[in-house]
């Protein structure tokens, strides 16, 4: 094969978030294999920078793991007028075709970026995208359609209804999914059986010889009671804000020692009525995070929209259960699977969840147990390497 060209709005070996994560892995795996891998991006710091900032200099590097890093330069954007579209994409307000442009045109781009695809895709097989939504995706897409493979982890939101969206993704040569109602949605939305585009069901490799001690985090946190563990971004996006609704609800209604740990970035206020029995922890390593898994009694992921979830996987990898919301078709599907878990659609269905793992330890044990075999059975790095090496030489003819 030529070169597999990665191209992402941002890039930094320790960027945490689901999609950056899931791309560093793939293209990591894909070069220990033997492929030729870039990473093609911007110099943005990362999702929560300044979009019109470059904090990295231009110019090629390499990362971590071996791979070239290209980077490219953003140019200015008009903020004020981003915001006021994506404020109404976020409250499910319909927009005009010209406020789609404004928001395509006023988020990450790279001119630049763009102008080097269209100039060197002679040299590579492919050019993969992710996630969907930002520019460096949409203008990417346009440079080489033929050659464009999205991993675009779709999600029932407003963001993929654009017009635009519908206009161009079809145009693309493939598609890869990492769950099966991802697929279904992005059948229903984009017809890509009848566009002629690629796609397959890919899912999200994973590393499946991690361990957790969980008397090592009870040691190191000092927290020894049953606790609920929550591990993301700590931002309405991912529905954390209901979480905390509900856990203090829960400990007003019920009278045990129950507690909730909370990992990752954001800050996310605490209610008063509560604030001794949730542990905000931040960031922390990652086998501090794999300790807290094998260490909780569930894993609570309250976000609706996943197109996969690293961190049930290893909450099940760590032998311990999921409570998931039901209006996630994705990680509902993984539960129902698996059946390594429960899933709720509001309070009183999340505290029946919460108390029955509390008083089934033989039942929630067993969920754990089925859940790390499920991840064995679906997402070992060996099989997904191989998946994706198969997919890449089909797309671009060499089979």
């Amino acid at each position: 094969m030529k070169k597999i060209g990665f191209v992402v709005p941002w890039f930094d070996d320790k960027i945490p978030g689901g999609a950056e994560m899931e791309m560093r892995e793939v293209s990591a795996h894909l070069h220990m294999y033997g492929a030729d891998v870039e990473i093609l991006t911007t110099c943005v710091k990362e999702f929560g920078a300044d979009w019109s900032v470059n904090f990295y200099r231009e110019g090629d590097s390499v990362s971590a793991t071996g791979i070239k890093v290209r980077r490219f330069k953003v140019r200015k954007r008009n903020t004020a007028a981003f915001d006021a579209v994506n404020l109404k994409l976020m409250n499910k307000q319909k927009i005009t075709l010209e406020e789609e442009d404004i928001f395509l045109n006023e988020m990450v781009n790279s001119p630049e970026l763009y102008k080097y695809i269209r100039e060197h895709k002679d040299e590579y097989s492919v050019f993969v995208y992710i996630p969907y939504m930002f520019g460096t995706t949409y203008f990417g897409v346009k440079a080489c359609p033929e050659k464009a493979v999205l991993i675009p982890c779709f999600h029932d939101e407003a963001y993929a209804y654009l017009q635009r969206f519908k206009e161009i993704f079809p145009t693309a040569a493939g598609m890869v999914f990492n769950a099966k109602p991802e697929q279904v949605l992005a059948e229903k939305l984009y017809g890509f059986s009848k566009s002629g585009t690629k796609t397959v069901l890919m899912g999200i490799g994973m590393d499946t010889n991690i361990s957790a001690d969980a008397e090592a985090f009870r040691k190191k946190f000092n927290i020894n009671k049953p606790f609920i563990l929550y591990a993301g971004r700590k931002d309405e996006g991912k529905n954390v804000h209901t979480l905390i609704k509900y856990f203090s609800e829960y400990k007003k209604r019920i009278d045990n020692d129950m507690q909730l740990v909370l990992i990752g970035g954001g800050k996310l206020e605490i209610p008063g009525d509560v604030r001794n029995d949730v542990h905000d922890l931040g960031f922390v390593d990652i086998q501090d995070k794999y300790n807290a898994c094998g260490a909780a009694m569930v894993m609570c992921q309250p976000s609706k929209n996943e197109s996969f979830s690293l961190v049930i996987m290893e909450s099940w990898l760590c032998n311990r259960p999921v409570i998931v919301h039901e209006k996630c078709a994705v990680t509902k599907n993984f539960v129902s699977e698996s059946n390594g878990g429960l899933y709720f659609d509001n309070y009183f269905e999340f505290e029946g969840c919460v108390n029955y793992i509390y008083s089934h330890a033989d039942v929630s044990d067993k969920m754990g147990v089925n859940g790390r075999q499920y991840v064995l059975e679906h997402f070992k790095w060996d099989v997904i390497t191989e998946k994706y090496i198969k997919f890449f030489k089909e797309i671009a003819g060499e089979i």
